[in-house]
């Protein structure tokens, strides 16, 4: 396998990546300007997410960065893992922002204020909800295509923000119309608890692909399949083995051949599986070990 897909995926990643920062700011500006003109802390707790966003992209942007940098003496395999910590870092920020937002909101549990402008603080959420819709979208489907789970959890963390919003949104309608001011502060809370959720989700997908987790069933089902397809050439595999990082995947399996073929033979074998399950599963490095077929194969 050569090098030239991953360094077109690592440009168009890192694309991506200034994207997802170019919406953190400017949603920034907007909510912060929505909490300024309300004074709603429900709307601050947005705001506060929003800088978690941009972090969680510049850190994002960074990893992908490393991830695309070829293999090394001290990184044979590649450093893909790297945006393994893109996402358990965006993981951690989430949940400093909802300790941010608790310890902001608690306050006004108790002393409940007055929102003022809401007209144009809910346009400022409005927009800014429309423009990590959109973010979140384009994050996510470059995130699928290009196997990088950097972008896919920066996605998700969007789409976290825009309903985070939207509830917060509801929250402050809701205040004015029923005079309850108490709902500002429980909104904020209950924003609190749902991205805690979120960031608990990052955190479990970061940890198992440092952990070497195996590739998700649909992949594995694909790598069977392909070697299922080899068995009419009177051949037999066991063993298989994979793991996944980051864009990467990796298999390990052994080629059971007829005790009478070549090494020639045997070595052209090999080398058809692995470019088979290559095409049948992007970003795929296959090891295969050939023995000759002696004992009943077991996969």
């Amino acid at each position: 396998m050569t090098d030239t897909p991953t360094t077109a995926v690592g440009r168009s990643a890192h694309h991506y990546a200034y994207l997802s920062i170019a919406a953190a700011l400017a949603t920034i500006s907007l909510k912060a300007g929505a909490w300024w003109v309300t004074g709603s802390v429900g709307l601050l707790s947005d705001a506060l997410e929003s800088v978690v966003n941009l972090a969680g992209a510049g850190f994002a942007l960074w990893m992908l960065l490393i991830a695309n940098s070829p293999p090394d003496d001290k990184h044979p395999w590649g450093h893909s893992k790297a945006e393994y910590f893109s996402s358990g870092f965006e993981g951690t920020l989430i949940f400093v922002a909802a300790i941010a937002i608790a310890v902001t909101a608690t306050p006004r549990l108790f002393h409940p204020e007055p929102l003022g402008s809401l007209d144009i603080g809910l346009a400022l959420s409005v927009l800014s909800t429309l423009i990590n819709f959109a973010t979140a979208q384009t994050l996510f489907r470059a995130g699928r295509r290009l196997h990088s789970i950097a972008l896919e959890a920066d996605a998700k963390h969007l789409m976290t923000d825009v309903w985070t919003t939207v509830g917060v949104l509801v929250g402050v309608v809701l205040v004015p119309l029923t005079g309850w001011l108490w709902l500002d502060p429980v909104i904020a809370l209950l924003v609190a608890a749902h991205i805690l959720k979120e960031g608990a989700h990052l955190m479990r997908g970061a940890i198992g692909g440092l952990m070497d987790e195996a590739m998700d069933s649909q992949e594995q089902a694909s790598a069977v399949a392909v070697l299922d397809g080899f068995v009419k050439l009177g051949v037999r595999w066991q063993n298989l083995r994979t793991r996944r990082a980051g864009k990467d995947r990796f298999l390990h399996l052994d080629l059971l051949v007829p005790p009478d073929w070549t090494v020639e033979r045997a070595h052209q074998l090999a080398d058809d599986v692995e470019a088979a399950i290559g095409a049948a599963i992007p970003g795929a490095q296959v090891t295969t070990h050939v023995e000759p077929m002696r004992a009943p194969f077991v996969h």
